[in-house]
């Protein structure tokens, strides 16, 4: 059955309906270059008819590439209860838990995700999440400007690039100036960045393992900051915190990160999941909701949302954030990938990464006219030096089914033939030796 109005009888009806006369004066408010060409439409289909039909469509699209693209998005293994938990009518569909009493379900939920994210960072509170890696840096750097008062930020050049360009965008029309200082070797600069600091410098901003999947121990860094009032940020990579030293232990005062790779899928740009940690004595200056455990009149467990009214995320230019939009469905699907996985899964997951990245670095030392950057030590992402403009070898490679990494051109001027390669625990021996396989006979081809 069709539901288009297709005889011109149907139409004056529809449109006497609507008010108007014809179909011009029902499409009036849009512009011209706005509106459509033509209204002739095809005959209506059934449902079956249409389904297979995008279907069709659909699959002209498909493309199967082995990624070993990273730089803050991963491609991990996701277990399929995930989805089953998330996919549940009553946290799918809930909003803001603000009336606790019909909400305590997610708020639970929304406790234990906070738990899990302070037992990941070493820190002792964290919020309900926001909404992604870059946002959540931004955030960071407000609460240490609200904090100390001062206007400026030092940021280390291994900062991921895509959150440092939301930094400064979101920033563009405030009070505030930000100094860049480059990585050597790949790790963070003392020395520059000690220049750096002056009685104006609200934050250092660090992230571990950097952009170039570089390991930094940073406690030398927090000590020269706090000596001079200044707060510590570190972004850090979740899967990574499952072997490394965790901000906490090294005294951070506020850690972020992107939390996309704990059982949320890589989709054309999102949702994402922000996360942020702090310590005790910055929790009323940290954004967005936080929910805690108490008792209700009775003395029975309660989870209710804390430290903050609900006013302040409603009071437009006075409030500590906007963030309003419920972000618990990500934070939930972390929170179930975590329980899933445990303590010992996840260092499993984080072993495999590494062991893999290092069969992926050999691999790839062995090619000639490949250059494995070895100054510094790397978790699951590295930096490889091409004979030819790494872009131009990832356009061959993708042709051929291998998402190879990303071109550091874009990211780093000058570093136009560096690729960086991230290997997660789904990435086999096989497909790593077809990459490897690949990458040496286009060099060979075009007689690099």
């Amino acid at each position: 059955m069709s539901y288009l109005p297709h005889t011109a009888a149907q139409r004056r009806e529809m449109l006497s309906a609507c008010g108007v006369r014809n179909i011009d004066e029902l499409f009036v408010d849009i512009p011209a270059s706005l509106q459509p060409l033509s209204f002739n439409l095809p005959e209506g289909r059934s449902e079956l008819e249409v389904v297979d039909y995008f279907k069709q469509l659909a699959s002209k699209n498909y493309a199967h590439l082995t990624s070993f693209i990273g730089g803050g998005f991963y491609d991990h293994f996701i277990p399929a209860a995930v989805d089953a938990i998330a996919g549940r009518s009553e946290f799918y569909t809930a909003y803001t838990p603000y009336q606790p009493e019909l909400s305590q379900g997610t708020l639970q939920a929304i406790y234990e995700y906070q738990s899990q994210i302070c037992r990941l960072t070493g820190m002792q509170a964290a919020n309900a999440s926001i909404y992604d890696g870059g946002t959540a840096l931004y955030e960071a750097c407000q609460m240490a400007l609200r904090t100390t008062g001062r206007e400026r930020i030092v940021v280390d050049g291994g900062v991921n690039p895509v959150y440092r360009k939301m930094l400064y965008s979101y920033t563009a029309n405030l009070n505030i100036s930000f100094s860049e200082v480059q990585v050597t070797h790949g790790q963070s600069d003392r020395e520059h960045i000690f220049k750096e600091l002056d009685e104006n410098t609200a934050a250092v901003v660090l992230q571990n393992p950097n952009f170039f999947g570089v390991i930094d121990d940073h406690a030398d860094i927090v000590n020269y900051c706090h000596a001079k009032g200044i707060l510590v940020i570190q972004s850090v990579y979740p899967v990574a915190m499952a072997l490394l030293k965790s901000p906490g232990e090294i005294g951070v005062d506020i850690a972020v990160g992107e939390g996309q790779c704990l059982g949320i899928p890589l989709s054309f740009g999102g949702p994402y999941l922000g996360f942020m940690a702090t310590s005790k004595k910055l929790v009323r200056r940290m954004p967005g909701r936080i929910a805690g455990r108490t008792t209700d009149s009775a003395g029975r467990e309660a989870f209710v949302l804390t430290l903050q009214a609900r006013e302040q995320h409603i009071r437009r230019e006075k409030a500590s954030s906007n963030i309003c939009t419920n972000e618990a469905l990500c934070a939930l699907r972390a929170h179930a990938y975590l329980s899933l996985l445990g303590k010992d899964g996840l260092c499993k997951v984080a072993r495999l990464c590494y062991a893999k990245a290092q069969y992926a670095r050999r691999r790839f030392d062995s090619i000639p006219g490949v250059e494995v950057m070895k100054s510094s030590p790397t978790f699951n992402e590295f930096t490889v030096r091409l004979p030819l403009d790494a872009g131009d070898v990832a356009g061959r490679l993708i042709e051929r089914g291998i998402a190879p990494g990303l071109p550091l051109g874009r990211f780093y001027p000058g570093m136009e033939n560096y690729l960086l390669v991230a290997v997660t625990e789904k990435r086999t021996k096989y497909e790593i030796g077809l990459f490897a396989e690949a990458l040496e006979f286009i060099l060979r081809e075009t007689g690099a």
